[in-house]
């Protein structure tokens, strides 16, 4: 496959590949995606995971595909049936984290078995070096289920031999904890001679400089003796010694674990005692040492083998900001690429959450974010800034929760870095004494001191972390840690703002080339690298898992990153977004729905339309609430504050076809709807929790949500509720539609998730990772086109498909047009010129006018259809800054008319379909 002849990227849609949907079961939707104008399948990652991962990011071993999917055989598959349609490959990759734990990552195992020995020591970002002493030299393992001792007591570490590999490990459920081979000799010990020679010369391994070398050979031995089963017998009698049920067998285990280079421990104490870096608060993912040039070669190397083959024409990079480098590991990776794929241009993509007012570095050589700030940016557009008074007082009165999302996140960034990050927060708090010792002007700094600062410059800041380098930090950066700063002082005692300063000194404010090579150097390098890296899931963990499931003052504005404290936006922020994405990063992806979302992108479309209808919605809560007191066991379960989130989730993922008399349909619903209470309810850490969950809590919230969608007594709320997601329902249908045109048409390259080509009302994972209904897609993409009837049934999804399919379709028509065609916004005139947005895209004599409705909800109140009536226009229209020869102009589906005033009517444009593309070709 080293001849590729592949369409440039053009549009991308993501596939979440798993045991339930293999790398094969892709191959024969390849023409299908064809047909709807996808030009490259963006896969989940595909490297061998944990058993029954559904995502793919867990992986165990990076050198080799994922068997469950097909191995290597179905990927080469997959890409042949792409290459058949000149399409490509995008392949997302995980360069931050190995999953731990358990009995799969061989890398991880033998890190156990050998401690610092192991080759792989290198490979995960452990801090060896502890101020605890009990931790000195010594891995923390927080996967036990139970405190060590109860676990001794219990018998659930229990010593074993794999005859297979001629080894030993402690079992604690699916968990093996390898024993180094250096103490084998004791577990060996036997009259019988080739044991007890074999014994003591696993013994010597102690002493010996090369020990991991000479280990190898005698674990081989070790394998072929006990193929005899009288040895074999004399192993197992020796393991009974160390049953830890007996008060001789407790101490003899206790003894050999106490030998080993990790310390078991209840998973309760990770959040304050780890010593190694995990992927947020995750114990089962490890923290990789990517920056390390022999870590960055073993866990890329099947990546490049692929790239080389020619199988793999893009990469996505998770979770970017966990790394201690990202400039230089992506500098780094393209410079490998572009070595391994001479002639071609991958692009690479960073999934990276971007602040308010933050940019990609444009130094990073890459092409852009996976587009989470388009989401953001478009669900702005989408908002009324009418309703947000109205609807933050709603939610501060019934939750008593304060309205202002900042100050939200700023209570759960405390929580977060106080609680499943206040381990990571003590080794960047220990890390800034040490750089304080080393200088006499700031020895006398208490590490209390240091803390007190150090915690509220990070819950001020307001982006993921910044990016210091040699030089420091950099101008783009400064700005926001100057905001942190200001934030911070305004909390902290004035005795502390002077150790503030210090922080904003160590923490980029002065080049580390600065200070001498050595010793003094490296330790303010690493604190900087340790702030930076937590920085970042403090923000995720505070903001992502936390704040989002406790403020509700609208859901449809928290998503994964959007700057929820931001209510709306105007048209002309969206039109400088654009302009400022074709400058900077014109093929950067553009989403509105991803595997990450809280939200299906048609289920926020239709939240926002209570932006725009607030009043009527204050008054239907109050119905509500009183209609919901026979449902409830407790005045107090649910809390208001839950209960309201519970009923914009109702709103927003209403099915649009569900009959309240359509039992197995309510039940399967009710399903969706208690699987993602219970996950918001633990997210939110108010009233329960993932590590402590209040059952009794749970269970009545659940009880309610049960006999609301179920039961007799829930019916005339049920009821309600429907009538009420029906009222939003078609007005947030157009809101769907106008997003779909305008991820397709605005600079950047679009990204469809699976299943959106439909109507995606889903709700966080794992209800956005369903299995996708394909036949009913590929059969209503082979239907003719019929106007009339897909707006008429316009619920059943093929509207939007249409709309997808005959908008890519020009796109490849007119790559060029889409690809690097500059961005005008146009003018709108007229009565209604404040619900329409209007832009052009112009190359080399062609253009493409974009027509959208927006904030249109006050117009739709007597149509059937998700479509404007045309008389509601008025005098409407677009000033067009060119003349047309054409008295008509081409659209998606018809032709419209042309003013000779070199003005589009609004009625015309949006007569015969919600949305419309003109493509005008002049002659020059």
């Amino acid at each position: 496959m080293n001849q590729i002849n592949i369409e440039p990227l053009r549009a991308t849609l993501r596939l979440q590949f798993h045991k339930g949907f293999t790398l094969d079961d892709a191959v024969p939707l390849v023409p299908y995606f064809a047909r709807l104008g996808i030009s490259h399948v963006y896969a989940s990652p595909l490297l061998s995971a944990r058993a029954g991962s559904m995502h793919g990011y867990d992986v165990v071993d990076p050198t080799s595909v994922n068997p469950e999917l097909g191995g290597e055989p179905a990927l080469r598959r997959l890409v042949s049936a792409l290459r058949a349609q000149n399409m490509g490959l995008i392949l997302d990759i995980v360069s931050n984290h190995m999953a731990v734990g358990g009995n799969d990552n061989p890398w991880w195992l033998d890190l156990l078995e050998w401690g610092r020995l192991s080759p792989y020591g290198e490979f995960f970002d452990i801090q060896w070096h502890s101020p605890d002493p009990l931790m000195e030299g010594q891995l923390l393992l927080p996967f036990l289920g139970s405190d060590y001792g109860i676990a001794l007591q219990d018998g659930t570490l229990a010593l074993r031999f794999d005859a297979k590999r001629g080894t030993f490990y402690v079992e604690h459920y699916d968990h093996h904890f390898p024993i180094c081979p250096s103490q084998y000799g004791e577990l060996l010990k036997a009259d019988a001679e080739p044991l007890k020679l074999l014994a003591d010369r696993f013994s010597t391994l102690s002493y010996q400089t090369d020990a991991y070398r000479l280990a190898i050979p005698l674990k081989e031995e070790l394998r072929e003796l006990a193929c005899d089963p009288a040895l074999m017998q004399t192993i197992e009698d020796n393991l009974q010694a160390y049953d830890s049920k007996t008060s001789e067998g407790f101490q003899r285990l206790h003894d050999l674990l106490e030998r080993q280079s990790y310390r078991l421990a209840s998973w309760r104490t990770a959040a304050d005692d780890i010593n190694w870096r995990r992927f947020f608060d995750i114990n089962e993912l490890g923290g990789l040492r990517v920056e390390r040039p022999a870590v960055f070669e073993a866990t890329h190397a099947k990546i490049f083998q692929l790239v080389e083959q020619g199988l793999v024409d893009g990469l996505r990079i998770d979770h970017i900001d966990g790394l201690a480098d990202p400039r230089g590991y992506c500098r780094k990776l393209r410079r490998r690429v572009d070595s391994l794929a001479p002639g071609r241009h991958l692009p690479i993509y960073v999934e990276k959450i971007l602040g308010e007012g933050e940019s990609l570095h444009r130094d990073w050589s890459v092409d852009g974010t996976t587009g989470y700030e388009f989401m953001n940016q478009l669900s702005l557009l989408q908002h009324d800034p009418e309703g947000e008074k109205n609807l933050g007082e709603l939610w501060q009165r019934y939750s008593e929760r304060p309205a202002d999302f900042r100050q939200e996140a700023q209570l759960a960034r405390q929580q977060i870095l106080n609680g499943s990050l206040a381990g990571d927060f003590e080794s960047v708090a220990q890390a800034l004494l040490q750089v304080a010792r080393d200088d006499l002007m700031t020895r006398d700094l208490t590490l209390g001191a240091i803390r007190r600062a150090l915690q509220e410059l990070i819950v001020h800041f307001s982006v993921y972390r910044t990016y210091i380098g040699a030089l420091g930090r950099s101008t783009q950066d400064e700005v926001f840690f100057q905001q942190a700063m200001e934030g911070a002082r305004q909390t902290l005692s004035e005795a502390d703002w002077p150790v503030l300063e210090c922080l904003a000194g160590w923490l980029g404010g002065e080049a580390w080339r600065n200070r001498p090579a050595g010793r003094l150097r490296k330790r303010l390098k690493h604190a900087c690298v340790r702030f930076q890296q937590l920085t970042s899931p403090a923000a995720a963990k505070a903001v992502e898992d936390t704040a989002f499931y406790r403020s509700a003052v609208l859901l449809s504005r928290n998503d994964v990153g959007f700057s929820t404290e931001q209510f709306s936006a105007p048209v002309a922020d969206f039109h400088g977004a654009c302009a400022q994405r074709l400058a900077n990063f014109p093929d950067n992806l553009l989403a509105t729905a991803t595997h990450d979302h809280k939200r299906g992108e048609d289920t926020r479309a239709r939240l926002a339309i209570l932006s725009e209808r607030s009043k009527w919605y204050v008054e239907q809560v109050g119905l509500w609430r009183a209609l919901a007191r026979p449902l409830r066991d407790d005045d107090q379960m649910p809390s208001a504050g839950d209960e309201l989130i519970l009923y914009q989730a109702l709103l927003g993922s209403w099915p649009l076809e569900l009959h309240l008399d359509d039992q197995p349909a309510l039940e399967d619903y009710a399903k969706r709807i208690s699987q993602w209470q219970r996950k918001a309810l633990r997210e939110a850490k108010l009233q329960s929790s993932w590590s402590a969950p209040n059952e009794v809590y749970e269970q009545a919230t659940e009880s309610f949500t049960q006999r609301l969608l179920l039961s007799p007594e829930g019916d005339l709320l049920r009821s309600a509720l429907g009538k009420a997601a029906r009222t939003i329902a078609l007005p947030g249908a157009l809101n769907g539609l106008a997003q779909t045109l305008l991820r397709m048409t605005v600079p950047g390259v679009p990204d469809l998730y699976q299943g959106a080509d439909f109507w995606d009302f889903t709700l966080v994972d794992p209800d956005n990772r369903r299995p996708v209904d394909y036949a009913s897609r590929q059969q209503a993409l082979q239907q003719s086109l019929d106007l009339p009837d897909l707006l008429t049934h316009w619920r059943d999804g093929r509207i939007k498909q249409a709309l997808i399919a005959q908008t890519l379709n020009l796109r490849a028509e007119y790559a060029d047009l889409f690809r690097r065609g500059t961005y005008q916004p146009l003018e709108v005139i007229g009565s209604q010129a404040n619900r329409v947005l209007g832009f052009v895209r112009e190359w080399e004599g062609k253009r493409a006018i974009v027509i959208v409705p927006i904030r249109c909800s006050a117009l739709l109140e007597n149509s059937a259809e998700p479509q404007v009536d045309a008389q509601q226009w008025g005098n409407t229209r677009v000033s067009l800054p060119f003349t047309t020869a054409e008295e008509n102009l081409k659209g998606l589906f018809t032709s419209v008319a042309v003013t000779k005033n070199r003005e589009l009517m609004i009625s015309a444009a949006l007569g015969d379909f919600p949305v419309n593309l003109f493509i005008q070709t002049t002659h020059t």
